[in-house]
């Protein structure tokens, strides 16, 4: 048996497995504790009752069965739009393969943005004043800006509770804060879908996990009935937090400082200009080829 593997499994077999092994983990990290899980569950007993058919020539039954996975092949991508959505904008900046949990190390010891978004929602927690303060990352949050009002305006503890104020006209919806930066708010966020088992959530803490599902955002949540403090990253809720230095080490520790995102953002720039003008190169060559040989 040793000698038949040896003879006809060679090292291209072995990384094809290896490759569709780690592809089939990411992919159930992606989908666990979503209702993709109980969609996927009902797909493969589709797919077994198929089996069974054509096992024991159930031939009607089976065609009825082919049928129903025809129209399921087709509405998966539909069905599952939200996980894939998910999956490409995670692909796209790179943080494919830290889908899972990872730790939780910071690297700065200060920040004076997330040091005034630390002190604002603790205040506003005292006075129970709900608020949902959203800190962009390296995903682009330009349509969720769009949905509210423009403010570009400097992040200060004053301009966040008058924003979350219940008498100012901006208090119902998500502030939007970018390096130092406020740029809308009264921002509209997608919300998460129900979670099967998990405690029902309001509004506020929905929109807060589905916002930090579909992006990189970090998401600071004040509760207005509790007035509890919680951070949603990564379409995940943290315990309640009740002390300001804990609640600013913590962002300090899930969130890039400005360096770090434009280091980020510069070597995307610079790999898009490179491959831009080579391009240009290439093409000025085609249209001029004398140029070549001189």
């Amino acid at each position: 048996m040793l000698n038949w593997l040896l003879a006809n499994v060679g090292i291209a077999d072995v990384v094809d497995v290896a490759a569709t092994s780690v592809l089939f983990y990411y992919v159930l990290l992606l989908i666990r504790g979503t209702r993709a899980v109980q969609i996927l569950t009902g797909v493969l007993l589709l797919l077994g009752f198929l089996g069974l058919a054509n096992l024991f020539h159930l031939y009607l039954l089976g065609t009825i069965l082919q049928l129903l996975a025809a129209v399921g092949v087709v509405s998966l991508p539909i069905i599952f739009q939200p996980e894939l959505r998910r999956a490409l904008e995670q692909l796209g900046r790179g943080g494919v393969f830290r889908m899972g949990e990872d730790p939780i190390e910071s690297r700065r010891t200060q920040d004076p943005a997330m040091a005034m978004i630390a002190d604002a929602a603790v205040l506003l927690s005292r006075s129970r004043l709900g608020a949902l303060i959203v800190i962009e990352q390296q995903s682009g949050l330009k349509d969720v800006t769009e949905s509210g009002t423009q403010l570009h305006a400097r992040l200060s503890v004053e301009l966040l509770l008058a924003i979350f104020n219940v008498r100012s006209p901006l208090h119902d919806g998500a502030v939007i804060v970018n390096d130092a930066i406020v740029e809308a708010a009264a921002c509209f966020l997608p919300l998460a879908e129900p979670r099967p088992g998990e405690r029902r959530l309001g509004t506020r803490h929905r929109a807060a996990l589905g916002v930090s599902e579909q992006t990189d955002a970090v998401v600071v949540v004040v509760s207005e009935e509790s007035g509890t403090l919680s951070i949603a990253r990564s379409g995940k809720h943290t315990r309640p937090i009740e002390d300001e230095h804990r609640l600013l080490r913590m962002l300090l520790a899930v969130t890039r400082g400005p360096r770090e995102r434009r280091l980020s953002s510069d070597f995307v720039s610079r790999l898009r200009a490179r491959l831009w003008n080579q391009g240009r190169q290439k093409r000025h060559h085609a249209d001029h080829p004398q140029e070549l040989h001189t």
